[in-house]
Protein backbone atom coordinates (compact mmCIF):
# COMPACT_ATOMS: atom_id res chain seq x y z
CA UNK A 1 0.00 0.00 0.00
CA UNK A 2 1.48 3.31 -1.12
CA UNK A 3 0.21 6.36 0.74
CA UNK A 4 0.95 9.99 0.02
CA UNK A 5 -0.44 13.29 -1.15
CA UNK A 6 -1.51 13.77 -4.75
CA UNK A 7 1.50 14.30 -6.99
CA UNK A 8 4.18 12.64 -4.84
CA UNK A 9 4.81 9.86 -7.35
CA UNK A 10 2.84 6.88 -6.07
CA UNK A 11 2.52 5.36 -9.53
CA UNK A 12 6.24 5.89 -10.18
CA UNK A 13 6.96 3.84 -7.05
CA UNK A 14 4.45 1.17 -8.11
CA UNK A 15 6.18 0.86 -11.50
CA UNK A 16 9.57 0.64 -9.76
CA UNK A 17 8.28 -2.16 -7.50
CA UNK A 18 7.01 -4.00 -10.56
CA UNK A 19 10.24 -3.54 -12.54
CA UNK A 20 12.42 -4.70 -9.63
CA UNK A 21 10.38 -7.86 -9.07
CA UNK A 22 10.30 -11.34 -10.58
CA UNK A 23 7.00 -10.25 -12.22
CA UNK A 24 8.75 -7.56 -14.31
CA UNK A 25 8.21 -9.51 -17.53
CA UNK A 26 4.46 -9.60 -16.88
CA UNK A 27 2.09 -6.72 -17.55
CA UNK A 28 1.79 -3.63 -15.37
CA UNK A 29 -1.84 -2.53 -15.44
CA UNK A 30 -2.74 0.75 -13.71
CA UNK A 31 -6.31 1.74 -12.98
CA UNK A 32 -7.56 4.88 -11.25
CA UNK A 33 -10.50 3.69 -9.17
CA UNK A 34 -12.13 7.14 -9.25
CA UNK A 35 -12.21 7.04 -13.06
CA UNK A 36 -14.48 3.97 -13.12
CA UNK A 37 -18.18 4.59 -12.63
CA UNK A 38 -19.67 2.80 -9.63
CA UNK A 39 -21.84 0.63 -11.87
CA UNK A 40 -18.85 -0.66 -13.87
CA UNK A 41 -16.26 -1.33 -11.15
CA UNK A 42 -17.01 -5.03 -10.85
CA UNK A 43 -17.08 -5.58 -14.61
CA UNK A 44 -13.81 -3.66 -15.10
CA UNK A 45 -11.97 -5.54 -12.34
CA UNK A 46 -13.42 -9.04 -12.71
CA UNK A 47 -14.64 -9.07 -16.30
CA UNK A 48 -18.05 -10.08 -17.57
CA UNK A 49 -19.77 -12.68 -19.70
CA UNK A 50 -21.47 -11.87 -22.97
CA UNK A 51 -25.06 -10.76 -22.34
CA UNK A 52 -24.58 -10.35 -18.58
CA UNK A 53 -25.97 -6.80 -18.74
CA UNK A 54 -27.31 -4.38 -21.33
CA UNK A 55 -24.51 -3.54 -23.73
CA UNK A 56 -22.35 -6.57 -22.87
CA UNK A 57 -22.08 -7.66 -26.51
CA UNK A 58 -18.88 -9.63 -25.93
CA UNK A 59 -17.17 -11.23 -22.94
CA UNK A 60 -14.30 -9.26 -21.36
CA UNK A 61 -11.57 -10.71 -19.18
CA UNK A 62 -11.26 -7.82 -16.68
CA UNK A 63 -8.19 -6.17 -15.23
CA UNK A 64 -7.31 -8.92 -12.74
CA UNK A 65 -6.90 -11.43 -15.56
CA UNK A 66 -5.26 -8.88 -17.88
CA UNK A 67 -2.58 -8.36 -15.21
CA UNK A 68 -1.93 -12.12 -14.96
CA UNK A 69 1.69 -12.83 -14.11
CA UNK A 70 2.29 -9.13 -13.49
CA UNK A 71 1.05 -6.28 -11.34
CA UNK A 72 -2.35 -4.63 -10.99
CA UNK A 73 -2.01 -1.09 -9.61
CA UNK A 74 -5.20 0.14 -7.95
CA UNK A 75 -4.81 3.90 -7.60
CA UNK A 76 -7.10 5.85 -5.25
CA UNK A 77 -8.25 2.66 -3.54
CA UNK A 78 -9.68 4.77 -0.70
CA UNK A 79 -12.51 5.87 -2.99
CA UNK A 80 -13.81 2.34 -3.54
CA UNK A 81 -17.33 1.79 -2.16
CA UNK A 82 -17.89 -0.60 0.75
CA UNK A 83 -19.72 -3.21 -1.37
CA UNK A 84 -16.89 -3.25 -3.90
CA UNK A 85 -14.35 -3.38 -1.07
CA UNK A 86 -15.97 -6.64 0.07
CA UNK A 87 -15.71 -8.11 -3.43
CA UNK A 88 -12.10 -7.02 -3.78
CA UNK A 89 -11.26 -8.56 -0.40
CA UNK A 90 -12.84 -11.85 -1.48
CA UNK A 91 -10.74 -11.84 -4.68
CA UNK A 92 -7.54 -11.16 -2.75
CA UNK A 93 -8.23 -13.84 -0.14
CA UNK A 94 -9.41 -16.57 -2.52
CA UNK A 95 -7.09 -15.61 -5.40
CA UNK A 96 -10.04 -16.05 -7.70
CA UNK A 97 -12.80 -13.98 -9.24
CA UNK A 98 -16.21 -14.62 -10.71
CA UNK A 99 -16.88 -12.50 -13.80
CA UNK A 100 -20.18 -10.59 -13.85
CA UNK A 101 -22.78 -13.00 -15.16
CA UNK A 102 -20.44 -15.95 -14.67
CA UNK A 103 -21.03 -18.98 -12.50
CA UNK A 104 -17.52 -20.41 -12.12
CA UNK A 105 -14.56 -18.97 -10.25
CA UNK A 106 -11.48 -18.09 -12.30
CA UNK A 107 -8.03 -18.27 -10.69
CA UNK A 108 -6.01 -15.06 -10.72
CA UNK A 109 -2.26 -14.57 -10.40
CA UNK A 110 -1.20 -10.96 -10.10
CA UNK A 111 0.46 -8.75 -7.53
CA UNK A 112 -1.77 -6.01 -6.17
CA UNK A 113 -0.24 -2.64 -5.41
CA UNK A 114 -2.72 -0.10 -4.12
CA UNK A 115 -2.30 3.62 -3.56
CA UNK A 116 -4.24 6.39 -1.90
CA UNK A 117 -3.98 10.00 -0.89
CA UNK A 118 -6.60 9.36 1.81
CA UNK A 119 -5.84 8.47 5.41
CA UNK A 120 -7.08 4.88 5.29
CA UNK A 121 -6.50 4.23 8.98
CA UNK A 122 -8.88 7.13 9.75
CA UNK A 123 -11.32 5.79 7.13
CA UNK A 124 -11.23 2.43 8.91
CA UNK A 125 -12.01 4.15 12.22
CA UNK A 126 -14.90 6.01 10.57
CA UNK A 127 -16.18 2.76 9.00
CA UNK A 128 -15.69 4.15 5.47
CA UNK A 129 -13.05 1.54 4.65
CA UNK A 130 -13.09 -2.11 5.65
CA UNK A 131 -10.49 -2.95 8.28
CA UNK A 132 -9.93 -6.45 6.87
CA UNK A 133 -9.22 -5.06 3.40
CA UNK A 134 -6.96 -2.38 4.87
CA UNK A 135 -4.86 -5.00 6.67
CA UNK A 136 -4.78 -7.20 3.56
CA UNK A 137 -3.48 -4.29 1.44
CA UNK A 138 -1.17 -2.78 4.06
CA UNK A 139 1.24 -5.73 4.19
CA UNK A 140 4.16 -3.59 3.03
CA UNK A 141 3.28 0.05 3.69
CA UNK A 142 5.14 2.71 1.73
CA UNK A 143 4.56 6.28 2.83
CA UNK A 144 5.75 8.88 0.33
CA UNK A 145 6.38 12.26 1.89
CA UNK A 146 5.91 15.34 -0.28
CA UNK A 147 8.99 16.93 -1.86
CA UNK A 148 8.67 19.98 0.40
CA UNK A 149 9.76 17.75 3.30
CA UNK A 150 12.62 16.20 1.30
CA UNK A 151 14.61 19.28 0.32
CA UNK A 152 17.81 17.24 -0.02
CA UNK A 153 16.23 15.43 -2.98
CA UNK A 154 15.70 18.62 -5.00
CA UNK A 155 19.28 18.92 -6.37
CA UNK A 156 19.24 15.23 -7.35
CA UNK A 157 15.94 15.65 -9.17
CA UNK A 158 17.07 18.86 -10.89
CA UNK A 159 20.21 17.10 -12.12
CA UNK A 160 18.17 14.13 -13.36
CA UNK A 161 15.67 16.26 -15.28
CA UNK A 162 18.37 18.50 -16.75
CA UNK A 163 20.18 15.44 -18.11
CA UNK A 164 16.94 13.96 -19.37
CA UNK A 165 15.38 16.98 -21.07
CA UNK A 166 18.14 19.41 -21.98
CA UNK A 167 19.23 19.01 -25.55
CA UNK A 168 22.98 19.45 -25.69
Amino acid sequence: LIEGESGVGKEVVAVAVHQASPRRDGPFIAVNMTAISESLVESQLFGHEKGSFTGAQIAREGLFRAAGGGTLFLDEIGDLSLPHQAKLLRALEAKEIIPVGGSRPVKIDCRIVAATNADLSAAVQDKRFRSDLYYRLNVIPIILPPLRTRRDDIPILVDHFLKKFVVG
